[in-house]
């Protein structure tokens, strides 16, 4: 059995480097990359950042797609993907802490003005102003799988006052949650900071629309590093414009890179980074090194996703 690698992402890790991580926990591993020759027929599994339109149908023996990440919605919704074919992603603890890290970031730099004293500074202005204290704040966490409990609870041991939401009822020690629309419209109602990061699936896409956008509070602070669609983009720049949120920081976008016609490069009160909030995957390539395994051995997968639910 031979595993196929394919990074496909510009700047990210190259195949080569994919492969010698993978093979770190497993040298025995039979790994070719897109580049190699290799026999189609071989081909089992295949572990990837974005699976490209034609190759399922060049792979007539393929069991298993393997997401170099979490987000798996373009692999589940592939359009030439059989329905046989299985599907996992990773749960590292390195992007997730990377993610938590960023939007714990960006809410600190509202509470203690940088922005505000960055446009003093170039004005040459010195004007004191003073910075919210942690524990009067509050910060809604929408999502509280792997990467949103973490961010969660780094956020409580900043001090702050923390908000979830999920789908479903879910229990997280010394946070309050919620779930369901009325208890995501609570938690917008209450949130200075609204940091979403949830899966794209079908109850998600589109989500954060004129109306979501009109309960939150004014002024408010929304971080979305989760998945781009989530957020009905002309809605938002209208949002802003009302000052609800009064600031949005968005790692993901509905289309990658963002087109130079977008109005979003040029809004005031928007911050954009290019899908840069988690990273590294840490010890997360042991876990393709074992579902390579427990794929030949018939075993469990690890992460293996629903693919009608999409996560």
């Amino acid at each position: 059995m031979t595993l196929l690698i394919d990074g496909d992402i510009q700047g990210w890790f190259t195949d080569d480097e994919l492969r010698d991580a993978v093979q770190v926990y497993d040298p025995t591993l039979e790994i070719r990359t897109l580049d190699e020759d290799w026999d189609p027929k071989g081909i089992r599994m295949i572990a990837v950042s974005r699976l490209r339109p034609d190759l399922p149908a060049r792979l007539p023996n393929l069991e298993l797609v393997q997401k170099l990440g979490a987000g798996v919605e373009t692999i589940v919704g592939h359009s030439a993907l059989p329905d046989h074919v299985r599907v996992a992603r990773l749960k590292p603890q390195a992007p997730a802490r990377e993610i938590a890290e960023y939007c714990l970031a960006y809410v600190l730099r509202e509470q203690r003005n940088m922005r505000f004293h960055e446009s003093e500074q170039k004005a040459q202005r010195w004007t004191s102003v003073a910075p919210r204290e942690n524990h009067k704040t509050t910060v809604g966490i929408l999502g509280l799988g792997h990467i949103g409990g973490f961010t969660a609870r780094l956020f409580r041991q900043f001090g702050f006052q923390v908000l979830g939401w999920s789908r479903s009822q879910k229990q997280l020690a010394d946070i309050e949650t919620f779930h369901g629309p009325t208890g995501l419209r609570n938690l917008l109602n209450r949130a200075d900071h609204v940091c979403a990061i949830l899966p794209s699936t079908d109850a998600t896409r589109g989500m954060f629309n004129a109306g979501m956008f009109d309960e939150m509070k004014s002024g408010s602070t929304f971080v979305n590093a989760g998945r781009g669609d989530l957020v009905d983009e002309t809605a938002l720049v209208e949002a802003l414009d009302r000052n609800c949120p009064g600031h949005a920081v968005l790692d993901v976008l509905s289309e990658e890179p963002l087109p130079t016609t977008s109005p979003l490069w040029e809004h005031p009160r928007v911050t954009l980074t290019p899908h840069v909030s988690g990273w590294h995957l840490g010890d997360a390539f042991g876990d393709v090194a074992q579902n390579y395994r427990n794929l030949m051995a018939g075993a469990p997968l690890l992460h293996e996703v629903d693919r009608k639910r999409g996560y």
